[in-house]
């Protein structure tokens, strides 16, 4: 299957391409608008973030009094509202702090104590071959190359205990499936109501009554599911190894359960696909999977299956993802990138330093600094990735 051409310049805060119309009622949506005024307008005697005063005055700034005419500025978009829409009054502020935290520092390149995000993975193992995914690099899929592995429980409670009550969206995925994981429940179990947004991206076809019921009584808040298709000779091409009737008969179970044992459950799901080549059509996806869930996606293609063999390139623009996330793989080592799935630029291990630590390590500011001096040129293999 060949892959369209590789954009020059891959925006991540940018990167979706299409999005099925959400549905806002406008009632709905001027009452949560109100009720985050509200919150923001309040005496806040709770301290939720560094900085929060100032993020609190951007964001009555922003949504409200447009005093400072701001290039980067904070906006309630509809897949936001959908979160909020979730969220808890004892909650609300937190989560504006938090969000804000994640959409703009990247954008003005700003950290502080944590990561706005972080990315735990489960397992670094795949069921899948998909065409345009780093597990098609055989020398990282070789069981002898140390890369592949499930995190053990151990290690995944200890990256839950440093991240609760400083980091409050949490992703379960990255470099393999994590439904692979025999402990997913368990992991789901320990992670219980201690997160905001609790994420995971999933290609479905692991997909069983028991992790359905472990996804949703354990707080899970956005379940994505990875398809980028609408027939089943293209996603064979694309997702190879997968078969699109065997995800589309599980995600038919998942909501047969969520229909009949959580009706209640507070949860947005989504079918994210990868926009790789011309033969796949966007209408053709909402069509397929409207009613199967609450939003449809295309992400743009970003050429990460195997950057180290790729060509240096002339990008200056610093890299977003420096401010943006940090990646915990299996065995508890931490990357900046998710892109480098051979860890080059991990600064650290969370059995070695917390996580706050390692975010504001001299490595991590050594990355940061060349970026910003226009010098990731210098950085292997920063030099020959082209997402900023």
């Amino acid at each position: 299957m060949e892959l369209k051409k590789s954009k020059d310049i891959y925006n991540k805060q940018k990167s979706f391409i299409n999005l099925s119309k959400i549905k806002v009622d406008k009632k709905d949506h001027d009452a949560q608008i109100a009720r985050i005024k509200d919150f923001l307008y309040k005496p806040c005697k709770k301290k939720y973030v560094d900085n929060q005063n100032e993020i609190i005055k951007n964001l009555k700034n922003d949504l409200f009094e447009k005093k400072e005419n701001k290039e980067t500025q904070f906006k309630i978009t509809d897949t936001i509202f959908k979160e909020i829409e979730l969220i808890e009054d004892q909650n609300l502020l937190k989560y504006l702090l938090h969000r804000y935290r994640y959409d703009i520092y990247p954008e003005v390149l700003k950290s502080d104590a944590y990561p706005p995000y972080m990315q735990i993975e489960p397992t670094s193992i795949c069921n899948y071959r998909c065409v345009f995914c780093f597990q098609t690099n055989k020398e990282f899929t070789d069981k002898k190359s140390g890369f592949m592995g499930h995190m053990k429980l151990e290690t995944y409670k200890k990256a839950v205990d440093q991240c609760q009550d400083n980091i409050e969206f949490i992703s379960l995925a990255s470099r393999g499936e994590p439904l692979s994981n025999p402990l997913i429940g368990k992991m789901l179990e320990y992670s219980n109501g201690k997160f905001l947004n609790l994420k995971i991206n999933t290609n479905a076809s692991l997909l069983n009554e028991n992790k359905i019921h472990a996804i949703l009584s354990n707080d899970v808040r956005t379940l994505v599911f990875s398809a980028d298709a609408a027939d089943e000779e293209l996603y064979s091409k694309l997702r190879v190894r997968g078969k699109l009737s065997k995800v589309l008969k599980n995600i038919e179970l998942f909501n047969n359960i969520k229909e009949k044992k959580y009706s209640n459950a507070k949860i947005i799901t989504r079918v994210s696909g990868v926009k790789v080549n011309e033969f796949q059509n966007f209408k053709e996806m909402e069509n397929l999977w409207e009613n199967l869930v609450d939003q449809v996606v295309f992400v743009d293609y970003c050429p990460w299956e195997d950057v180290y063999n790729d060509k240096k390139n002339h990008i200056k623009q610093s890299c977003s993802e420096l401010w943006r996330r940090m990646y915990i793989w299996w065995d508890g080592k931490t990357n900046p990138c998710e892109i480098d799935f051979k860890s080059v630029l991990s600064a650290g291990n969370i059995f070695e330093k917390n996580i706050s630590e390692i975010w504001k390590s001299q490595k991590y500011e050594d990355l940061r600094n060349k970026h910003l001096m226009q010098k990731r040129g210098l950085i292997e293999p920063c030099n020959k990735c082209v997402s900023i």
